[in-house]
């Protein structure tokens, strides 16, 4: 047992009460007995109705594996598979016709289109770098990424390549050729940009080869600011902004015709700080850390000191942009993307706080309680959100009434903090297949708390093969991509959105590109996320998201809502249709590649998240090709190595056997890290070659599917071993 005091009948451990009364509270309106007793209140009144919601996944679960049984898979009865479905539940009756009627939500949200970022909030670093990713500058994204070629003489090097600088140049005047284009001219062609303020109003002034250019919008000239013989010019597009940093005597701008050290991008407009399935927090002194770095996001003091290229460097958070508006006026431009937190769903208890009887308590409760309290001394500061708002991402919730409960939760939590009703928003995670089946019914559930909904189309993969278990051999993961149901969710997402309102009142989400290396096919490929509708997607890394930020300028997001406004949505019984694998199809070969293709990721990721406690990170896949990997992407893999051995394609024997060879893949990987421990000296003796071994051998009873309960009891073990 740990070290308890009592507080409101609860026993709570003793560094997260020290947290919540010490810091957390200091320097808020609500007093700390206030705060136990509203929290013991909420306890009370809400972790039986969690539970049951919890019973009731476990019985519908059952019933659809009962089904599959008689009946087999949904190819062979698809009608009836929708009418019992309907009958257990599972499928609620559709509302009518609405519209959201979430208010105070900030522009970040409601009207401006961009890049999404997700970060562990539990390493301080990575959440101070991906708050200031608001801005970041496209000639480093260019010349540090495969956006460029890397070969022959493009190739970076060591020491600075004038050749791929040049490249840089041309490739940025492309981009200011599609969203600032000029009458006339090209902006390679151009030899000055610069600012007139001779009396009247401020302007842009622009020389091409024979003589002045112009702005093909006028009006996209935004603003500007000088200092130190640098011009910084503000444009403005499709409600991004653009900086041109005019510094001919920069380095790099030395180098260009006109003297353009660089293009700063408005790149990342919101950034969902993450307490879930990018973090390992185990415990309470995990949850404090994850809390504590949150709460330094919200007061605006989080920094964090460390070594870079053998210097010492300390991070903190960027201060607002200011520059002079064309008729003279102050402009003032937010320098952090606005930040949501994502809190941890409904299925995992922690032993941070027990309740009365000794039991640990919904750890979503907690989450709910102390993100919110934090995000209390922003409201104060109006800092991040300027419109006085709170923005929760809720996710793993199955159906409306899940959906209900958060809200209600999130109604309780602003009683006891004083906080007026709805103050508290909900961003729904479309990831589960029963909200996937009953999205509309989930956004009426939430119509006056919901600031966005978002597939996640990787846990979304894993429960349906968890949820679909009996119904026989899944495809191969690569094969699942391609399939029509995920077309389906993915449209059918978009299509609600926009028939219940959400176009230019809350975000429609897409899920991340899991490649962070791979910048080309990512310029290539994601634009199809603003083309479909969706006015934001996820990116792995700030560098990403001001290069997904072109897309927003090249697409017109609420222009392509309105052009989808009227297609029809496709049906459940497209939802439903993932077919079943005839293992025939595939040769013994393709099986053992697959085999240990997932195997090798499991490891890969499982391993960092045990033995180091990293809950996301860049793991080389089978072929070395560096992925983002979390619980959501080792969920898919676990349950299709359970789902292949529950059906016989792949036996007990193989799979251990498997994983063995892999994890002296994966140690030879990891053989760099001077803290690394291998799995395949001792696989029988190491906590992380067992949890990953377990995920897969046990990953027909895990609740959903879902990693945690393995995951968190297994780096539990290892931190108990010191």
């Amino acid at each position: 047992m740990g070290n308890y005091v009592d507080r409101a009948g609860l026993k709570v451990d003793a560094g997260l009460a020290a947290f919540v009364e010490g810091e957390a509270l200091n320097g808020l309106d609500v007093a700390s007995d206030a705060f136990w007793s509203g929290f013991a209140g909420m306890v009370a009144a809400y972790m039986p109705g969690n539970r049951e919601l919890l019973d009731i996944r476990d019985r519908m679960q059952q019933e659809i594996d009962d089904w599959h049984r008689s009946h087999g898979p949904v190819a062979a009865d698809p009608e009836g598979y929708i009418s019992f479905l309907k009958s257990i539940g599972y499928i609620e009756d559709e509302p009518g016709d609405f519209a959201i009627e979430t208010d105070n939500l900030d522009p970040e949200i409601a009207t401006i289109c961009g890049p999404q970022l997700v970060v562990p909030v539990s390493n301080a670093r990575y959440a101070l770098n991906a708050a200031n990713a608001r801005w970041g500058s496209l000639y480093d994204a260019l010349y540090g990424t495969d956006a460029i070629a890397q070969e022959g003489e493009l190739a970076p090097g060591k020491a600075y390549n004038p050749k791929r600088g040049a490249e840089v140049f041309v490739r940025a005047a492309a981009f200011l050729d599609e969203a600032f284009p000029l009458l006339g001219v090209k902006h390679a062609e151009v030899t000055r940009y610069a600012v007139a303020t001779d009396g009247g109003p401020a302007r842009l002034v622009i020389d091409g080869p024979d003589g002045p250019a112009k702005l093909a919008e006028p009006d996209a000239f935004a603003g500007y600011a000088e200092a130190a013989g640098v011009t910084r010019i503000l444009l403005r597009h499709h409600g991004l902004h653009a900086e041109l940093v005019v510094d001919p005597d920069n380095a790099i701008g030395k180098t260009h015709p006109a003297g353009l050290a660089d293009i700063v991008l408005e790149s990342a407009m919101s950034t969902i700080q993450d307490c879930e399935d990018s973090v390992a927090a185990v415990d309470a002194a995990d949850k404090v850390g994850v809390y504590r770095n949150w709460l330094g996001l919200m007061t605006g003091a989080l920094e964090d000191t460390f070594e870079k290229n053998g210097k010492s460097m300390t991070r903190r958070l960027n201060p607002d942009r200011t520059y002079t508006a064309p008729d003279g006026s102050d402009v003032t431009l937010k320098g952090r993307a606005l930040l949501l937190v994502r809190n941890v769903g409904h299925l995992m208890t922690t032993n941070a706080i027990l309740d009365g009887e000794g039991n640990p308590i919904g750890e979503g409760l907690m989450d709910a309680a102390v993100t919110a309290l934090c995000a209390m001394h922003d409201l104060k500061r109006k800092a991040n959100s300027k419109t006085g708002s709170i923005y929760i991402v809720k996710p793993k919730m199955h159906g409306p009434t899940e959906v209900l409960f958060a809200c209600n939760v999130f109604g309780e939590v602003e009683k006891f903090l004083g906080l007026p009703l709805n103050t508290i928003k909900i961003g729904i995670m479309d990831e589960e297949r029963r909200t996937s089946a009953n999205l509309k019914a989930c956004i009426y559930a939430a119509r006056e708390r919901v600031f966005f909904i978002n597939t996640g189309f990787l846990d979304r993969t894993g429960d349906e093969i968890h949820t679909s278990m009996e119904a026989g051999p899944v495809l191969p993961k690569e094969q699942i991509k391609a399939e029509k149901w995920i077309q389906s969710y993915e449209d059918r997402n978009v299509l609600i959105g926009i028939a219940c309102g959400l176009s230019g009142r809350a975000q429609i989400g897409k899920g991340m590109w899991a490649k962070p290396d791979a910048m080309a096919d990512m310029l290539n490929q994601k634009i199809g996320h603003p083309n479909a509708g969706a006015n934001c997607a996820w990116v792995p890394s700030p560098t990403a998201a001001t290069l997904h930020a072109i897309h927003y300028h090249q697409v017109d997001v609420f222009e392509a809502q309105k052009r989808r406004h009227n297609e029809a949505t496709p049906g459940l019984d497209v939802l439903f249709s993932m077919p079943v694998l005839d293992p025939e199809t595939l040769s013994k070969a393709d099986i053992q590649r697959e085999l240990e293709n997932n195997a090798q990721g499991i490891l890969g990721y499982v391993v960092r998240w045990i033995d180091a406690g990293v809950g996301c990170s860049k793991v080389p896949d089978i072929n070395d090709v560096g992925l983002m990997e979390d619980r959501a992407t080792c969920r898919i893999s676990s349950q299709a190595i359970a789902n292949w051995l529950w059906h016989g394609v792949v036996t007990q024997d193989e799979v251990v056997a498997t994983f063995t060879r892999m994890a002296a893949i994966v140690d030879g990987q990891n053989a760099g890290d001077p803290g690394y421990e291998r799995m395949s000296d001792d696989p029988e003796h190491s906590v992380a070659f067992q949890a990953a071994l377990a995920l897969a051998l046990e990953g027909t009873s895990q609740p959903s599917g879902y990693t945690e309960p393995i995951l968190h009891a297994k780096r539990a073990e290892k931190k108990a071993r010191g």
